[in-house]
């Protein structure tokens, strides 16, 4: 799962052990990146 670093803005893989930590700046702020998919839902 991809997320990006908040402090340097670097694109984060996150694997099973290597802790919820950028491994390019050490901050532990991480955002899930969201898809740019569109969702339409039917209104009845």
């Amino acid at each position: 799962m991809s997320y990006k670093c908040s402090r340097c803005k670097r694109d984060v893989e996150l694997d099973e052990y290597g802790g919820v930590r950028c491994p390019y700046c050490g901050h532990r702020v991480l955002l899930k990146e969201r898809s740019r998919d569109v969702k339409e839902v039917e209104v009845q």
